[in-house]
């Protein structure tokens, strides 16, 4: 209202100015044509003026609405990166915790491997009378004994052999030799040619050092005498 006012006023205030002056015009004695003229050119300015100032309010105006508009497209690229940084701090805790949550189910299910690998199977075949003496290891391996074809009498050689050996433990490892399991094999891979599972299982042990036992010394016995005159089989 105060624009129009200011643009439309200065042409009321012209008129009144024409009038007055003609009025006075003819007080003074002035020529009442060159008066008019004058006034005329007077209002002009007025309104000139009047217009001048109201285009640079108008430019005033638009250079305020401008400046706010790009005040709020700045403000609206700010939120728009924090929430782009925001989603992106996200997707990276989101996919170590997946890289976490696989590693941990990885580690499980190499645990897994690993104690089942070093279960200990139990031995599935009959056990003489005979090697009712005997216990555990010692009782698979008398039977195996039998099996193999060997008598009975050789199992004290083999007894002995055995305990200086590992002691009958099929878990048994020697770190600077690399031997391992119950007849300490050389190594211990070696009793892959009877079952993969020569790790764990002592009757694949056995097996394997009776087969090595009956093909380098005959027998038991005969190994055992080697063993004790040279401190090895």
């Amino acid at each position: 209202m105060s624009r129009l006012w200011s643009r439309f006023g200065a042409r009321t205030a012209a008129v009144a100015l024409l009038s007055v002056g003609v009025a006075g015009g003819f007080y003074l004695g002035e020529d009442r044509e060159t008066q008019q003229q004058g006034l005329t050119a007077q209002v002009g300015l007025e309104v000139d003026q009047a217009e001048y100032d109201y285009q640079r309010e108008l430019q005033a105006e638009h250079r305020v609405q401008s400046a706010k508009q790009r005040a709020a497209e700045y403000q609206a690229k700010l939120r728009a990166a924090e929430a782009a940084r925001e989603a992106a701090e996200r997707a990276r805790e989101a996919e170590a915790a997946a890289a976490s949550r696989k590693k941990a189910r990885e580690a499980a299910a190499k645990e897994a491997a690993v104690a089942k690998e070093a279960e200990t199977k139990p031995f599935a075949g009959p056990i003489p009378a005979s090697c009712n003496e005997f216990s555990g290891n010692r009782e698979i391996g008398c039977a195996l004994l039998l099996g193999a074809g060997f008598k009975i009498d050789q199992m004290p050689c083999l007894d002995k052999l055995w305990t200086k050996e590992s002691g009958w433990n099929h878990k048994a490892s020697n770190p600077s030799s690399g031997a391992y399991g119950i007849p300490q094999a050389l190594p211990g891979s070696k009793m892959g040619s009877v079952a993969d599972d020569w790790r764990t299982n002592p009757a694949t042990q056995i097996k394997w050092g009776l087969g090595y036992i009956e093909g380098r010394y005959g027998d038991p016995c005969g190994a055992w005498a080697h063993s004790q005159s040279v401190g090895w089989y």
